[in-house]
Protein backbone atom coordinates (compact mmCIF):
# COMPACT_ATOMS: atom_id res chain seq x y z
CA UNK A 1 0.00 0.00 0.00
CA UNK A 2 2.82 2.26 1.11
CA UNK A 3 4.66 1.65 -2.63
CA UNK A 4 1.01 2.62 -4.47
CA UNK A 5 1.47 5.96 -2.65
CA UNK A 6 5.01 6.57 -3.00
CA UNK A 7 4.00 6.21 -6.72
CA UNK A 8 0.89 7.98 -6.69
CA UNK A 9 2.87 10.82 -4.98
CA UNK A 10 5.87 10.28 -7.70
CA UNK A 11 3.60 10.69 -10.37
CA UNK A 12 1.39 13.80 -9.21
CA UNK A 13 5.07 15.50 -8.57
CA UNK A 14 6.41 14.96 -12.34
CA UNK A 15 2.78 15.65 -13.95
CA UNK A 16 2.88 18.79 -11.86
CA UNK A 17 6.42 19.38 -13.39
CA UNK A 18 5.48 18.80 -16.91
CA UNK A 19 2.56 21.22 -16.44
CA UNK A 20 5.22 24.17 -14.35
CA UNK A 21 7.48 23.31 -17.14
CA UNK A 22 4.82 23.71 -20.20
CA UNK A 23 3.50 27.13 -18.40
CA UNK A 24 6.68 28.18 -18.24
CA UNK A 25 7.60 27.76 -21.74
CA UNK A 26 4.52 28.97 -23.40
CA UNK A 27 4.91 31.94 -20.63
CA UNK A 28 8.41 32.85 -21.97
CA UNK A 29 7.21 32.30 -25.79
CA UNK A 30 4.63 34.58 -25.32
CA UNK A 31 6.91 37.05 -24.10
CA UNK A 32 9.57 36.76 -26.56
CA UNK A 33 6.36 37.69 -29.24
CA UNK A 34 5.01 40.13 -27.73
CA UNK A 35 9.15 41.65 -26.85
CA UNK A 36 8.55 41.50 -31.09
CA UNK A 37 5.70 43.45 -31.62
CA UNK A 38 7.43 46.30 -29.30
CA UNK A 39 9.99 46.17 -31.47
CA UNK A 40 7.45 46.71 -34.21
CA UNK A 41 5.69 49.71 -32.89
CA UNK A 42 9.34 51.63 -32.91
CA UNK A 43 9.94 50.86 -36.40
CA UNK A 44 6.55 51.89 -37.27
CA UNK A 45 6.96 54.69 -36.11
CA UNK A 46 10.24 55.36 -37.38
CA UNK A 47 9.27 54.48 -40.92
CA UNK A 48 6.95 56.95 -40.34
CA UNK A 49 9.06 59.71 -39.44
CA UNK A 50 11.28 59.20 -42.39
CA UNK A 51 9.45 60.63 -45.20
CA UNK A 52 8.63 63.75 -43.39
CA UNK A 53 12.58 63.80 -42.81
CA UNK A 54 13.42 63.38 -46.52
CA UNK A 55 11.17 65.58 -47.70
CA UNK A 56 12.14 68.33 -45.19
CA UNK A 57 15.73 67.45 -46.88
CA UNK A 58 14.95 67.31 -50.09
CA UNK A 59 15.04 71.17 -51.21
CA UNK A 60 18.03 72.00 -49.88
CA UNK A 61 20.67 69.06 -50.44
CA UNK A 62 20.23 68.83 -54.24
CA UNK A 63 23.58 67.24 -54.66
CA UNK A 64 23.06 64.80 -51.63
CA UNK A 65 20.09 63.24 -54.10
CA UNK A 66 21.79 59.40 -53.96
CA UNK A 67 21.97 59.89 -49.92
CA UNK A 68 18.43 60.61 -50.03
CA UNK A 69 17.32 57.83 -52.94
CA UNK A 70 19.29 55.54 -50.05
CA UNK A 71 17.31 56.76 -47.04
CA UNK A 72 14.24 55.91 -48.80
CA UNK A 73 15.40 52.45 -50.65
CA UNK A 74 16.57 51.13 -47.34
CA UNK A 75 13.19 52.38 -45.49
CA UNK A 76 11.40 50.05 -48.59
CA UNK A 77 13.42 47.36 -47.15
CA UNK A 78 13.29 47.78 -43.89
CA UNK A 79 9.26 47.54 -44.24
CA UNK A 80 9.11 44.82 -46.56
CA UNK A 81 11.30 42.42 -44.05
CA UNK A 82 9.77 39.51 -43.15
CA UNK A 83 12.29 36.39 -40.51
CA UNK A 84 14.17 38.33 -38.28
CA UNK A 85 17.39 38.13 -39.47
CA UNK A 86 16.34 39.87 -42.81
CA UNK A 87 14.29 42.47 -40.13
CA UNK A 88 17.34 42.78 -38.24
CA UNK A 89 19.77 43.38 -41.76
CA UNK A 90 17.19 45.93 -43.04
CA UNK A 91 17.23 48.46 -40.09
CA UNK A 92 20.58 48.13 -39.81
CA UNK A 93 21.07 49.09 -43.40
CA UNK A 94 18.60 51.79 -42.45
CA UNK A 95 20.12 52.80 -39.41
CA UNK A 96 23.54 53.31 -41.44
CA UNK A 97 21.93 55.52 -44.13
CA UNK A 98 20.22 57.47 -41.57
CA UNK A 99 22.90 57.78 -40.14
CA UNK A 100 24.94 59.14 -43.17
CA UNK A 101 22.23 61.64 -43.68
CA UNK A 102 22.51 62.91 -40.52
CA UNK A 103 26.14 63.40 -41.16
CA UNK A 104 25.29 65.08 -44.41
CA UNK A 105 23.13 67.97 -43.27
CA UNK A 106 25.56 69.11 -40.68
CA UNK A 107 27.24 70.18 -43.84
CA UNK A 108 24.44 72.92 -44.60
CA UNK A 109 24.15 75.73 -42.23
CA UNK A 110 20.75 76.26 -43.47
CA UNK A 111 19.53 72.58 -42.73
CA UNK A 112 21.20 72.70 -39.10
CA UNK A 113 18.76 75.82 -38.14
CA UNK A 114 16.05 74.68 -39.81
CA UNK A 115 13.79 73.97 -36.58
CA UNK A 116 11.57 71.06 -38.12
CA UNK A 117 14.67 68.94 -39.22
CA UNK A 118 16.22 69.29 -35.63
CA UNK A 119 12.61 68.19 -33.88
CA UNK A 120 12.77 65.27 -36.75
CA UNK A 121 16.31 64.70 -35.64
CA UNK A 122 15.39 64.49 -32.33
CA UNK A 123 12.49 62.29 -32.36
CA UNK A 124 14.60 59.59 -34.80
CA UNK A 125 17.17 59.53 -32.00
CA UNK A 126 14.62 58.94 -29.63
CA UNK A 127 13.03 56.23 -31.96
CA UNK A 128 16.76 54.40 -32.28
CA UNK A 129 17.16 54.58 -28.75
CA UNK A 130 13.49 52.71 -27.98
CA UNK A 131 14.64 50.11 -30.90
CA UNK A 132 17.95 49.94 -29.16
CA UNK A 133 16.13 49.14 -25.78
CA UNK A 134 13.67 47.30 -27.08
CA UNK A 135 15.98 44.89 -29.23
CA UNK A 136 18.13 44.50 -26.16
CA UNK A 137 14.87 43.53 -24.12
CA UNK A 138 13.71 40.96 -26.99
CA UNK A 139 17.46 39.54 -27.13
CA UNK A 140 17.48 38.88 -23.67
CA UNK A 141 13.80 37.06 -23.55
CA UNK A 142 15.10 34.61 -26.68
CA UNK A 143 17.93 34.16 -24.30
CA UNK A 144 16.07 33.11 -21.20
CA UNK A 145 13.56 30.86 -23.76
CA UNK A 146 16.13 29.15 -25.51
CA UNK A 147 17.70 28.62 -22.34
CA UNK A 148 14.75 27.02 -20.86
CA UNK A 149 14.70 25.30 -23.80
CA UNK A 150 18.26 23.75 -23.90
CA UNK A 151 18.51 22.31 -19.86
CA UNK A 152 17.26 19.57 -18.65
CA UNK A 153 14.91 18.74 -17.87
CA UNK A 154 13.22 21.02 -19.69
CA UNK A 155 14.40 20.04 -22.70
CA UNK A 156 11.93 17.67 -22.59
CA UNK A 157 8.86 19.01 -22.23
CA UNK A 158 10.08 21.36 -24.75
CA UNK A 159 10.94 18.75 -27.41
CA UNK A 160 7.80 17.06 -26.46
CA UNK A 161 5.36 19.58 -27.51
CA UNK A 162 7.64 21.57 -30.40
CA UNK A 163 8.81 24.32 -29.14
CA UNK A 164 11.22 25.99 -31.51
CA UNK A 165 14.29 28.28 -30.70
CA UNK A 166 14.09 31.59 -31.54
CA UNK A 167 16.06 34.53 -33.63
CA UNK A 168 18.29 37.04 -32.07
CA UNK A 169 17.56 40.20 -33.71
CA UNK A 170 21.03 41.36 -34.49
CA UNK A 171 23.62 42.88 -37.06
CA UNK A 172 25.27 40.52 -39.50
CA UNK A 173 28.46 40.70 -42.14
CA UNK A 174 29.02 44.48 -42.96
CA UNK A 175 26.27 46.01 -41.07
CA UNK A 176 28.50 45.00 -37.83
CA UNK A 177 30.85 47.56 -39.45
CA UNK A 178 31.01 51.28 -38.06
CA UNK A 179 29.25 53.16 -40.64
CA UNK A 180 31.79 55.61 -42.73
CA UNK A 181 31.17 59.16 -43.78
CA UNK A 182 32.48 61.69 -46.19
CA UNK A 183 32.05 64.89 -44.82
CA UNK A 184 34.52 66.65 -47.81
CA UNK A 185 32.20 68.68 -50.11
CA UNK A 186 34.50 67.07 -53.38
Amino acid sequence: MQILIVLVVIIALIILWAIFSYNGLVTLRNQVENAWRQIDVQLKRRYDLIPNLVNTVKGAMEFEKDTLSKVIEARAKAMGAGLIQEKGAAENMLTQALGRLFALVENYPELKSNTNILQLQEELTSTENRIGFARQFYNDLVARFNTKQSVFPTMIIASLFGFKKEDYFQAQGPEREATKVDLSMK
